[in-house]
């Protein structure tokens, strides 16, 4: 039987057969017992905790299902999954990337490898043109997120994935604000898909974790894969465990965080001392109809840009009494954030706040920010 996103996330886990509970337990044993054949042992034998664990396997095989992908693997946070596939590659290699992504990857590029000799340009994914000039005959990955973090911008993932191909390069994706629930990269060409845990799919503000899937189980595949269990980089299995319960809700969440940001992006749309609200299922988000071609729904996050600048921007954090002034996004609380504030050599503008909209009620949300606004 073919099932719906829905009903896999949910039947994820067999009943446990040794109790009979429709709740899997947590592993939390670092070794197994096996059988010694003096055969080559199976990749994903129960050994030790590092090279697999049975909350891990449930969750990389249930994420693997959801993004379409053939193989999963659920490593310590998001930067840490993004680290792994850096290191996979070979000095010398070529990337190109983003000019707007979280930041705490850009450091991991311009910090960490490019001594090493992986070599980054940066581009406007926004623009084919630009990101055709800057493949070269080395370049080896391209990177995107769409929707951006935080200028919520998007890409045109099929037109970019024919693009890479062409070039013969890796099209990876960040998919954490969209979610499988909203988008899925890997039916629109995309050779890797890259999701924090900790935001949506956990859904919780409880959890840290990353999580690679591959479209293919390849040689790419395989060297992260050798990478997370050598190096140990592995999610925890109560994580592990945490995660695929979240996983759970995810789309009834997805579904409830989008309704009520659209009505927020509503409001604040017509709120004189609003700038511009950045929200991809919003008409006045510059790349609308690419939105709603490649987004089932607009997700829970945007970001507004403040008038009056920076003191105006901090001024309405401060006054707002729903919404935690917090980083991160995804969870069941509504939170704000001062970007410029928090990210390393910024380039976002110095008005914008990030806002994740939680599961309250929309309309108490708005009285909030019309209270804070006033």
């Amino acid at each position: 039987m073919r099932l719906r996103p829905e009903t896999r996330a949910v039947h994820s886990a067999a009943t446990d057969p040794s109790s009979g509970a429709i709740v899997p337990p947590i592993v939390l044993s670092t070794t197994f017992e096996y059988e010694t054949t003096g055969l080559e042992q199976d990749p994903d034998q129960l050994i030790y905790t590092r090279w697999q664990n049975p909350n891990r396997a449930a969750l990389e095989s249930t994420m693997a299902a959801l993004e379409g992908g053939a193989v999963a693997h659920a490593i310590s946070s998001g930067s840490a999954a993004m680290l792994t596939i850096f290191q996979a590659l070979r000095p010398g290699d070529h990337i190109v990337s983003s000019d707007d992504m979280y930041f705490g990857i850009r450091v991991q590029l311009n910090e960490f490898f490019a001594p090493w000799g992986l070599h980054t340009t940066y581009v406007n994914m926004s623009d084919l043109d630009a990101v055709r000039a800057a493949m070269r005959p080395e370049t080896r990955l391209v990177i995107l997120e769409s929707p951006t973090n935080p200028m919520i911008r998007l890409a045109d993932i099929a037109a970019i994935a024919d693009i890479a191909q062409e070039f013969d390069a890796t099209l990876l994706v960040d998919n954490t604000v969209a979610t499988p629930v909203a988008q899925n990269p890997i039916q629109l060409g995309a050779d890797i898909v890259v999701i924090s845990l900790t935001k949506y799919i956990a859904g919780h503000h409880d959890v840290l974790g990353g999580v690679v899937i591959f479209a293919e189980d390849g040689e790419l595949a395989q060297r992260v894969m050798r990478l997370v269990r050598i190096g140990g980089g592995v999610l925890s299995p109560m994580n592990c465990w945490l995660a695929a319960r979240g996983l759970q809700s995810l789309s009834q969440r997805v579904r409830a965080h989008s309704e009520s940001a659209l009505e927020v992006a509503c409001f604040l749309a017509e709120h004189p001392k609003i700038e511009q609200v950045l929200y991809p299922h919003h008409p006045s988000h510059p790349q609308y109809e690419l939105a709603l071609r490649q987004m089932a729904l607009g997700s829970g996050l945007m970001s507004i840009l403040v008038k009056g600048g920076r003191g105006s921007a901090l001024e309405l954090v401060n006054r707002l009494q729903l919404f935690t002034n917090a980083t991160s996004f995804g969870g069941t609380h509504s939170l704000i954030e001062h970007r410029e504030s928090i990210e390393e050599g910024s380039s976002t503008p110095a008005n914008l706040l990030r806002v994740s909209i939680g599961l309250e009620h929309p309309a108490d949300l708005i009285a909030d920010l019309q209270q804070a606004l006033a």
